[in-house]
């Protein structure tokens, strides 16, 4: 990262980067994929919903914008891994990457849904300004419904900042950016993941997980959730027959 010079540089996909705070989680955590001081579980995500009960007035709250690109199936999944990822990470605040990452997705049922999919997953997808808008959109969801559940500014500006550029922005800030991000990429390692996500891609099953392999895998940011897409990945490709159904 020692080419950061600026405060904040303009990337080439137009995604704002505050240069002192990517040096500083750089600098935090030089070796990436960032080590685990935790454990590490690599079973079926099935095997460990989130079953705590305490954003249940949050889920409750967002249940209209669960609806929109399947958020229904995609955040309760991205939870579960990010639960994961917290045991693997203790020194993260489990409860801010946990509420980040309920909401990080929720704009999408704010913005154009004919747009989502030509312009969203597309070539150039993390560019494309439905994404940036998707993003705008979850923050203004955030700050919808934190405030009257309890939570306070500060928490609901770290939850903003770290929805704000998850897709768009290039390099994580904090461990609680670098591990929602992380979960939000593990669901599609899945075999409903691979179920749901393919056909966005216009790619068959076969296609999709060499895709993920390829692209999506060298872009974890932690050694646990690289290990836990591993794991599904492998499994995904047994019971979807891909190896013979290319």
């Amino acid at each position: 990262m020692s080419n950061l010079t600026s405060p904040t540089t303009a990337s080439g996909d137009d995604a704002t980067v505050d240069t002192r705070r990517a040096e500083a989680f750089a600098q935090a955590y030089p070796v990436q994929p960032i080590p685990t001081t935790g454990s590490i579980d690599t079973s079926p995500i099935s095997m460990t919903p989130s079953s705590a009960a305490d954003l249940d007035a949050i889920w409750q709250a967002v249940e209209p914008e669960s609806r929109a690109r399947r958020n229904d199936i995609h955040l309760p999944m991205s939870l579960a891994f990010a639960e994961r990822l917290c045991d693997a990470h203790p020194d993260a605040d489990r409860l801010l990457v946990r509420v980040a990452t309920l909401l990080h997705d929720t704009g999408w049922a704010r913005v154009d849904e004919t747009r989502i999919i030509p312009e969203g997953f597309g070539p150039d997808w993390r560019s494309s300004g439905i994404r940036f808008e998707h993003e705008r959109q979850g923050c203004l969801v955030a700050s919808e419904v934190l405030p009257p559940l309890g939570y306070d500014q500060a928490f609901l500006d770290a939850v903003c900042a770290i929805i704000d550029g998850h897709d768009t922005r290039p390099v994580a800030y904090s461990i609680e950016d670098a591990l929602m991000r992380d979960a939000d990429r593990l669901w599609r390692f899945t075999h409903t993941g691979v179920a749901i996500c393919a056909p966005w891609f216009s790619m068959t099953p076969a296609q999709y997980t060499d895709r993920l392999e390829a692209k999506v895998l060298p872009e974890l940011l932690t050694e646990a959730g690289a290990r836990m897409a591993r794991a599904e990945l492998d499994r995904s490709r047994a019971l979807l027959k891909t190896a013979v159904l290319r």
